[in-house]
């Protein structure tokens, strides 16, 4: 296929598919494989292709990686290990369904932890946005229960939220923090440290190679799934799609995430409740809202103007 604006807006929707795909075939991975190793294992199979792709596209430069070391350690420790590793703990207790709409506020996250970083009051619309966004979360993981009666939330939905803030410091610090590396460069390098600091927790609290031997072949298909798929080539594709049409035209495609999440639940036969709905909805107009994309869409038809 070649590189064209038309293209890359099919490969950003691989992209974002293969993202909420991740947090079901996470699943098949843990039913044989304890969370860290399964997680380690996943970037092992992203990790190697990422940068065979990286030597052969525009080589290994030293000299990126010595100026941003530090940043790409402490980076990669949050938003790789970190966040991964939240996601597959919170798995083990949470359904993908919750985890991707926990995700889908990460954006909002990001802006508004930008603006409180750079010293300036987050814009009333994004702060909205979140609140909304949260409380269809919220329904969503309590089940409507928030409206009486005793609530119940699994430990995985606190864990899960704790990593999308993870990824929210990730997004920010890698424009913040990070100087002449370009976003292949970026995600190659904050990657190889993330799965070393993985590699590390996992074997100070697992066994993992005594776990992958003992592993599923299922369990190892999923992570070479998410690693290969959900990974490298997601990662690819997106940075095709923000090379071609900006990052800000490509950040909207983020908001499929929970969107083609709950697809792929419906078709494994998982139907939501009707709280659970509502508050699908309210995550998703929430998501909309924050980034701007419902007020963008109104000023474009002339709504907003009359007001």
């Amino acid at each position: 296929m070649r590189n064209t604006p038309q293209s890359a807006v099919v490969l950003t929707l691989f992209a974002t598919f293969f993202w909420s795909s991740n947090f079901q075939v996470t699943k098949f991975a843990l039913e044989s494989l304890p969370p860290w190793t399964a997680s380690v294992e996943r970037f092992v199979f992203a990790v190697l292709p990422i940068f065979i792709f990286m030597a052969l596209k525009s080589g290994i430069h030293g000299k990126v990686l010595r100026k941003n070391l530090l940043a790409f350690i402490c980076l990669g420790a949050i938003g790789v290990a970190g966040f991964n590793g939240a996601l597959f703990v919170g798995l083990q207790s949470s359904s993908p369904i919750t985890a991707a709409l926990i995700m889908a506020t990460t954006p909002i996250s990001a802006n508004i932890l930008e603006a409180i970083m750079n010293r300036r009051f987050p814009e009333l619309i994004r702060v909205l946005g979140m609140g909304i966004s949260l409380l269809g979360v919220v329904l969503v993981i309590t089940n409507g229960q928030l409206m009486g009666g005793m609530v119940h939330m699994a430990s995985g939905d606190v864990i899960i939220f704790a990593g999308s803030l993870g990824w929210a410091i990730y997004t920010v610090g890698t424009r913040k923090f990070i100087t002449n590396a370009t976003p292949l460069e970026i995600t190659s390098w904050t990657m190889l440290f993330g799965v070393v600091i993985l590699a590390m927790i996992a074997f100070f609290v697992e066994s993992p190679i005594s776990s992958m031997r003992s592993g599923t072949f299922e369990s190892h298909l999923a992570s070479a799934y998410m690693g290969i798929a959900g990974s490298f080539l997601a990662y690819l594709f997106w940075n095709i799609g923000v090379a071609l049409r900006g990052a800000g035209k490509t950040a909207i495609f983020f908001n499929f995430v929970p969107i083609f999440a709950l697809l792929i639940q419906l078709m494994m036969g998982n139907v939501p409740s009707l709280p659970q709905l509502v508050g699908i909805i309210l995550t998703i107009v929430g998501v909309l809202l924050g980034q701007g994309i419902i007020t963008a869409w109104f000023t474009s038809k002339g709504i907003l103007e009359k007001y």
